[in-house]
């Protein structure tokens, strides 16, 4: 039985076993609750980072991931849009900065980057957020070297690349692309010093010795992955995974705990499928480990909590976000 309440257990590891990352999962909901707030309090403080993610192409993606309605293979009704021009992106960014987001991140319904216009508009929109003060987030599908040092150059904050779900999994969920493209990929991104986002998703249909796999690739990465997206399926119409069963949320708060102890410096983020869950849900998430949530009434295809509801909650539970912007945001309203 591993002890995780010893001393020695608050060390950062990169050698963890699936079957110790499994019985950590499997843990008694309150003991695995009480092992990830101390390592929370030791590594972190209950601060949360609020980031807003804005879909920049939407639809036409040639990758056939089972659950994404913007994947040509999808039957949902989702209609593939052009790429937004730069200075609307931006525009974008300067509202979600005024409602309080420290990170803005922006994706494009690619299989890989290429060069050309798209790119270039792509390096543009990094500059432009970071020289507002914000962090800058780009998921784009692959990319070689020479894109993410370019990315680098213009002051990429972090590349978003998730692992989805187990290397034995995997197959069941995209057949397009290979687990090793997607290592490959963030090890290109890591070589840029670039920070790494990634994560996956529960409710697939996978195991819980899926998800402990899944785990032991990510907190067996040296570093540990910057940001680690843990997502809950939202079942869409006309996608491969319409009819499966909405994830209960037990399973997230044990995931996000899990998460919190094999990787206690990472930012732990509650992504897509928050909305599902309650209130009560959510600040457990936060009490064991999850200190950043995708902030804004949309994700790239999906709807989240309005920032006024997510601001509400954080003031209720009692953990510091970013107020300055807000503020000044109402003052400026309120001279007009």
């Amino acid at each position: 039985m591993i002890k995780l309440n010893q001393d020695s257990s608050l060390d950062v590891k990169y050698n963890w076993k699936r079957e110790e990352i499994l019985e950590i999962l499997n843990l008694p909901l309150i003991d695995l609750m009480w092992n990830a707030q101390i390592v929370h309090r030791k590594f972190n403080n209950y601060r949360v980072q609020l980031s807003t993610l804005l879909s920049v192409k939407t639809g036409g993606c040639t990758e056939n991931c089972s659950y994404c309605s913007q994947s040509i293979y999808s039957s949902s009704q989702l209609k593939s849009n052009p790429i937004q021009e730069v200075e609307s992106v931006l525009k974008k960014a300067k509202i979600a900065k005024s409602q309080g987001a420290e990170r803005f991140c922006m994706g494009w319904a690619w299989r890989e980057i290429r060069d050309g216009s798209a790119f270039n508009s792509m390096i543009e929109m990094v500059k432009g957020v970071r020289n507002l003060g914000m962090e800058a987030c780009v998921t784009a599908g692959m990319l070689n070297d020479d894109q993410a040092l370019k990315l680098a150059k213009a002051g990429l904050t972090a590349y978003n690349h998730n692992l989805d779900t187990s290397p034995e999994y995997y197959q069941n969920i995209i057949t397009t692309r290979t687990y090793q493209d997607r290592l490959d990929t963030l090890k290109r991104v890591r070589s840029a010093g670039i920070n790494i986002c990634c994560g996956g998703i529960i409710g697939l249909g996978e195991s819980n010795k899926d998800r402990a796999s899944l785990l032991q690739v990510l907190s067996n990465m040296n570093p540990h992955p910057e940001s680690v997206p843990i997502n809950a399926l939202v079942a869409i119409e006309g996608t491969k995974l319409e009819n499966s069963k909405k994830v209960d949320s037990i399973e997230m708060i044990r995931m996000v705990a899990t998460a919190r102890i094999l990787m206690p410096r990472s930012k732990v983020r509650l992504s897509a499928g928050r909305e599902n869950l309650s209130k009560e849900a959510q600040i457990l998430c936060f009490q064991c480990g999850a200190n950043s949530i995708f902030y804004g009434d949309e994700l790239l295809t999906t709807s989240n909590p309005a920032c006024e509801t997510d601001r509400k909650l954080l003031e209720e539970v009692g953990v510091s976000y970013n107020k300055e912007n807000v503020v000044l945001e109402k003052k400026v309203l309120s001279s007009k």
